[in-house]
């Protein structure tokens, strides 16, 4: 049973949730703790780097993209404090998330013919666009049809962010958060290369729903169990969470018995 979900977004980067809505859902479906983790930014709604709300935990995260050598990869921070150095890189972020927005918005538009009705703005993010273009008339019917061919990573509306170097990126996080960790270690084109990042992070996103709402996971051997061996290896965390950009809070996460060392991280109750 699922306690914990350690990965949501919200309307402040590309989710659909609102802040105030996480802990309510949370609530009704039967979990203990949530983190938010927004793209690039922290929750201005969350004045600390854990609360209770109502019975729940809410974990303040980020998730950051960063380059990795030959790859980019998500890191997530949890029991985020804003530093000057993390907020600096956060708005040159997000500066770059509106240009790169309208970049692939004119994009869009031109190549369908159609009106997105979208003022690219800071958080937004390509699921942002993708439920867009569905509401359009378009003739799209789901968000994973427009992420394959239309606006995912080499396709012609794709438009690459400026990020952080891997170092660069821990270290913002580190003293910024109480752990980091690495998201969906299976969602990259070389999970093997992101899992030997491990000796340099506090945690690995064991449990994710890889395949689900369009989400893609390796086709390789490389499997669940493997990421908990190499997070046993290197004595890391192991979070996870199901990575909710929609209203599928809870969909995948930790046990109770898993949270607890998490929870322990944070200094929180479980």
């Amino acid at each position: 049973m699922v306690a914990a979900d350690l990965h949501v977004h919200t309307t402040n980067s590309d989710g659909t949730f609102r802040c105030r809505e996480v802990a309510p859902a949370a609530r009704a479906a039967g979990l203990a703790a949530v983190a938010v983790t927004d793209h690039d930014r922290l929750h201005p709604d969350i004045d600390a780097p854990v609360v209770d709300c109502d019975g729940v935990t809410l974990i303040h995260g980020i998730e950051l993209r960063v380059e990795a050598d030959d790859q980019r990869v998500d890191l997530l921070g949890y029991g985020a404090r804003p530093t000057d150095a993390l907020i600096a890189e956060i708005d040159r972020l997000q500066r770059d998330r509106v240009t790169r927005g309208r970049a692939i918005v004119e994009c869009v538009e031109d190549r369908l013919g159609v009106d997105l009705g979208i003022d690219p703005g800071p958080g937004l993010g390509r699921p942002d666009i993708a439920r867009a273009v569905v509401a359009s008339d378009a003739d799209y019917d789901a968000i994973p049809e427009v992420f394959d061919g239309l606006i995912g990573d080499g396709d012609p509306c794709y438009v690459a962010r400026d990020v952080p170097s891997f170092e660069r990126g821990r270290e913002l996080l580190a003293e910024a958060c109480e752990f980091v960790g690495l998201a969906h270690p299976l969602r990259y084109p070389e999970p093997e290369a992101a899992l030997e990042l491990a000796p340099r992070l506090d945690a690995l996103e064991a449990v994710y729903p890889y395949g689900a709402r369009g989400h893609t996971g390796s086709t390789g051997s490389l499997d669940e169990a493997h990421v908990r061996e190499v997070a046993e290896r290197h004595d890391c965390l192991v979070t996870g969470g199901s990575d909710a950009h929609d209203r599928s809070l809870g969909e995948a996460g930790l046990s109770a018995p898993e949270y607890e060392r998490v929870a322990a991280a944070l200094d929180a109750a479980p």
